[in-house]
């Protein structure tokens, strides 16, 4: 796992812990709070078109800031409370998407990697 990883783990561990959380953070219950700070973040471009997405972005950057913070944050706590190096698993991920989408077949274009011909 990589160094910040860990740092920022251990920070997150540590304000749970002081604060009695730890009997509410079991995995159901860290993955629909995921879910839901991530819906907190869609929030934020509900209804958009495309060419009103970077001023959306520009002038809410702090609270989609905030609410990518909260994904991250509690990413990051679930991984640690199930044992999971997240740094480790998003390297392995990478590994085979680079497999699943190589660049002559997916470059340009949006299809999943069981689309590509």
């Amino acid at each position: 796992m990589s160094d910040s990883i860990q740092q920022l783990s251990r920070r997150i561990r540590t304000f749970s812990a002081a604060r009695d959380w730890d009997v509410y953070h079991n995995a159901k219950d860290m993955a629909v709070a995921i879910a839901a700070e991530a819906g907190e973040l869609l929030q934020h471009f509900v209804w958009q078109q495309s060419e009103q997405i970077e001023e959306r972005v520009n002038a809410r950057k702090s609270e989609i800031t905030s609410e990518m913070a909260d994904v991250g944050i509690l990413l990051f706590e679930m991984a640690d409370r199930l044992g999971i190096d997240l740094g480790a698993a998003m390297e392995q991920k990478i590994d085979l998407n680079e497999q699943r989408y190589p660049v002559e077949k997916s470059k340009g274009n949006n299809l999943k990697y069981n689309q590509l011909s």
